[in-house]
């Protein structure tokens, strides 16, 4: 059984950065996709990040340049690094695995439970 754990989550003022780690236990590290979603309140999930099994990375728009997704293999853990934060990133942010692809939000295999990031102005 997989399971993965958001940590990391809180409150900041707008400017300010964030790490967030999702550990998980249940699969290996040959997982073919990890990513970040996030959700803002009634808003619909919105994707954020997502790395690869040979590691590469694409970014959301609104996030680009200021996020950093990476994992940890020994670790099973996946973060994501988030730097000059902005209210509008104020959100749920969830992991998630995705055993064989695609990777969109609703082909993932696993989720975690959330953890909340706030960013005030």
């Amino acid at each position: 059984q997989v399971q993965l754990m958001e940590s990391g989550g809180g409150s900041v003022q707008a400017g300010g950065s964030l790490r967030l780690s999702c550990a998980g236990s249940g699969y290996t590290d040959s997982a073919y996709c990890m990513a970040w979603f996030r959700q803002a309140g009634a808003k619909g999930r919105e994707w954020v990040a997502t790395i690869y099994l040979a590691g590469s990375t694409i970014y959301a728009d609104s996030v680009k340049g200021r996020f950093t997704i990476s994992k940890d293999n020994a670790k099973n853990t996946l973060y994501l690094e988030m730097n000059s934060l902005k209210p509008e990133d104020t959100a749920t942010y969830y992991c998630a695995v995705g055993l064989r692809g695609p990777c969109s939000s609703h082909a993932m295999d696993y989720w975690g439970k959330g953890t909340l990031v706030t960013a005030s102005s």
